[in-house]
């Protein structure tokens, strides 16, 4: 196994996992729960909250939800670990491994929370951590217009959810993926047809 393949998908993932583990640990111990405050403008605002779930605070199935989610990621993370490792000894396209790290970082970063700080913070037991989030991008408010066939009358905001450096490595490395997969897609297909031909050309001779 050739080490440097990977080296620098190490440096990303615990680059992630330093940043947002950093990050929560400074919001959980500065800020109180609830509090928020401007970064730019009206449009990034840092507002500490805690979930017990998925990303960009969704929940799922109370407490056994929790311990059922949480493994999940585990197995998650195991399975997407060792895909990476094949990817690496493939020589696959490097952005598109990079996606898969971002992912597994992502994953890990909200695992730790979901794992440890329920104990470590003394509000819980093990597994029943929650995720701290407190990135919050509410670019437009307004009111939809009286006028409108739906919704007439309420307000409307966008970006609502309330995430974390965890939960945008996660999206990021989606996006990653999705933008790449085609042009790995084409390179293994060639070169699943060149040591076909190969070993053609070969018995020919």
């Amino acid at each position: 196994m050739n080490i440097k393949k990977f080296f620098i998908p190490f440096v990303i993932l615990s680059s992630i996992l330093v940043l947002d583990q950093v990050f929560k640990f400074y919001i959980k111990n500065h800020f109180y729960l609830g509090e928020e405050i401007s970064v730019i403008g009206d449009w990034f605002k840092l507002h500490f909250t805690e979930n017990y779930g998925m990303a960009f605070g969704l929940e799922f199935g109370g407490k056994t939800g929790k311990i059922i989610l949480t493994l999940f990621r585990i197995i998650f993370v195991g399975v997407i670990g060792y895909y990476i490792k094949t990817l690496i000894d493939k020589n696959t396209k490097p952005i598109y491994v990079y996606g898969w790290v971002f992912i597994v970082a992502g994953a890990l970063g909200n695992i730790i929370d979901s794992v440890f700080y329920g104990v470590y913070f003394g509000y819980d037991s093990w597994f029943h951590g929650r995720v701290v989030d407190m990135l919050y991008f509410p670019l437009i408010q307004t009111t939809i217009p009286e006028n409108w066939p739906f919704w007439a009358g309420e307000d409307f905001e966008f970006f609502r959810p309330v995430f974390n450096i965890a939960d945008a490595a996660i999206s990021l490395g989606f996006v990653m993926i999705l933008l790449f997969q085609k042009a790995v897609t084409e390179e293994e297909n060639k070169a699943e047809s060149e040591s076909t031909i190969a070993p053609e050309v070969e018995t020919e001779g």
